[in-house]
């Protein structure tokens, strides 16, 4: 059992087109009657505010610093966006799935109340996920820092060039290599892009980091688990000279930084943890449902 005390002050937090498609519109305005009926402080953010005239809307970060629940309605692509603007503070989050895949989300609109009345009874698990730091370094100085709940990848943009990275863990030289790119993930990030890459599946309460080449030149280049203690500095070591071959940072699908010779990137474990609402234990569940984990698809 978790404390509910600690509940009152709840946040909304969308997928941008919430208002204008109107089943989705409808959960949103069901979700906000039940939490005022059952006495809650509701903050919302800039996109559900859109739907209730005079509401003001929160910035993701500003918000996440004032609730104590977080509930997001949208897809995996909606938690992604929440997880990279936690701060220090423990929010727990609950996913409501108006997506497609809905990996990360807890529960689909037909269980709404089931899972909210369990969450709000203090009915429910709390599953710590890490997230990744990713600082980008040009020329010795601190470019940028972004947060990251599945992973950072490095990879080209439309030319089928292969590039140079050199890869250093604690300051110490690991391996250099030529790839089509490389991805470090949290084990929440396992099963996104590292997965498609040939990495492993990694338990989410595993605390590691991952790293998965992307097409390596070499057969004997293969994806690695490390401690997440460990901090990890990849070196762009191929320089462009066409301004359209560029060579990419993206952050969970969705920031994306530019990245030139000599750029330094810098990933370790953050301090900051998502803390999602489970009312369920069903991780080996969404394996085998959504990715058919252990399951032939060869069929004669």
């Amino acid at each position: 059992m978790n404390e509910t005390k600690d509940l009152q002050k709840v946040g909304i937090i969308t997928k941008r087109n919430i208002i204008e498609v109107t089943k989705n519109a409808n959960v949103l305005k069901a979700v906000v009657k039940y939490l005022k009926e059952q006495g809650k402080e509701i903050y919302f953010d800039n996109n559900s505010a859109r739907l209730y005239k005079n509401k003001e809307g929160y910035k993701k970060e500003e918000l996440m610093k004032k609730v104590d629940l977080c509930i997001t309605l949208g897809g995996d692509g909606t938690i992604l966006k929440t997880a990279r603007r936690v701060s220090y503070k423990k929010v727990i989050v609950f996913g409501i799935n108006l997506g497609t895949l809905g990996f990360l989300t807890e529960c689909n609109p037909d269980k709404i109340f089931e899972c909210l009345k369990k969450i709000l009874e203090g009915n429910y698990a709390v599953d710590k996920r890490s997230l990744l730091r990713v600082t980008v370094y040009r020329k010795g100085e601190k470019l940028k820092t972004f947060l990251a709940l599945n992973d950072a990848v490095i990879n080209q943009g439309a030319f089928a060039r292969l590039i140079t990275l050199d890869l250093e863990i604690n300051g110490r030289k690991m391996v250099k290599f030529k790839a089509d790119g490389l991805i470090v993930a949290t084990p929440t990030g396992s099963t996104a892009h590292s997965l498609s890459a040939g990495g492993p599946i990694v338990h989410p309460m595993i605390e590691g980091l991952i790293i998965t080449p992307i097409c390596p030149t070499s057969l004997s280049m293969r994806s690695i688990l490390l401690p997440g203690s460990r901090l990890i500095t990849i070196t762009v070591e191929t320089q462009r000279r066409d301004d359209e071959a560029i060579i990419g940072l993206t952050i969970d699908g969705q920031d994306l930084v530019m990245l030139k010779y000599g750029d330094q990137v810098k990933v370790r474990r953050s301090r900051r943890n998502l803390y999602f609402a489970r009312t369920r234990h069903q991780y080996y569940k969404i394996l085998r449902n959504k990715l058919n984990w252990g399951e032939a698809n060869v069929k004669d």
